[in-house]
């Protein structure tokens, strides 16, 4: 109590609050229902054989299954309904391949996320240390994502053709007395799968998480700032040539400095200022006074 006491007050248990750290706790918690509900099944299903001959009839045929679902080793024995003893007949089918893969990467999954979750309360400095720990987090964290796709997948196949497996009306068919119309066969009662469609639902609900995850284990890694930054670095480059542009072609010898619509700052006022040209008494000194026009008009007068 003490050491929680102590990482509470320090807040290292701060990061279970955070998205990478709690995501990782749902991980681990539906890893366990996953495989729990799938790897603790068994199930029971009931029968009737009522023979022409009431005294040779069976009316509590009971078929018990479990997993691993290795079916073809699940017998029961049934009245022939022609005297002598019962018949021994065998279920059909092996599922125990899609099933046991299914708890395997449950299991798995479970023992990871608890040690990913020691690493992100006790030890997050090194789990951080030069993205080291980041990435291979990252790594299974993707291998976990794509076992759940496919364990779950066979799972599921494999849960639809246990239930067509064990299906009374279809075992029914296996047992000789039923193919004569004087006997009467029916089931009593139906194997209860809820469990079973349970596990696969938690199955790709790992999937769902594991996927999620992805991305908040990948911001950890410092791949995502190299990216940027090696996008980032040609735009930089490319900055400088507009002012490169601008400055010795429009800026200083350009239109800017050359513009002879510029009253006061252009080139015609000092220009025509200088030779006498329009500015005060300067006009009247000009060529137009020296040629005489406007005086000899006046003589005329």
């Amino acid at each position: 109590m003490d050491v929680v006491n102590q990482l509470v007050a320090t807040g290292q248990f701060t990061i279970v609050k955070q998205p990478l750290g709690f995501i990782k706790a749902l991980q681990w918690i539906f890893a366990i229902f996953a495989f729990s509900t799938c790897g603790s099944y068994s199930g029971m299903f009931k029968m009737s054989v009522e023979c022409k001959n009431r005294s040779e009839s069976d009316l509590g045929i009971e078929v018990e299954f479990e997993y691993p679902f290795r079916l073809h080793q699940v017998y029961f024995d049934a009245p022939t309904c022609k005297g002598g003893n019962p018949e021994r007949l065998f279920l059909v089918g092996d599922y125990s391949s899609s099933a046991e893969f299914f708890v395997t990467i449950g299991v798995f999954s479970f023992l990871y996320s608890m040690v990913a979750l020691f690493a992100y309360i006790f030890v997050l400095e090194k789990y951080r240390e030069n993205n080291k720990g980041a990435q291979i987090d990252f790594v299974v964290t993707a291998v976990f994502t794509f076992m759940w796709l496919v364990s779950s997948a066979a799972w599921a196949k494999g849960l639809s053709d246990v239930k067509t497996a064990t299906d009374p009306d279809r075992v029914i068919t296996l047992i000789t007395a039923c193919d004569e119309e004087e006997n009467r066969c029916r089931e009593v009662h139906d194997p209860k799968v809820s469990g079973l469609n349970t596990s696969v639902a938690f199955g790709f609900i790992n999937l769902i998480l594991w996927g999620g995850n992805l991305w908040f284990v990948f911001k950890e890694t410092g791949w995502l700032g190299a990216f940027a930054g090696t996008y980032a670095q040609p735009s930089q480059e490319k900055q400088p040539a507009p002012d490169s542009f601008a400055q010795p072609g429009y800026g200083q010898e350009g239109y800017v400095q050359q513009d002879p619509y510029a009253g006061s700052q252009g080139g015609y006022q000092p220009e025509y200022g200088q030779q006498g040209g329009y500015e005060g008494g300067d006009y009247n000194q000009g060529g137009y006074e020296q040629q005489g026009g406007p005086t000899s008009f006046a003589n005329q007068m």
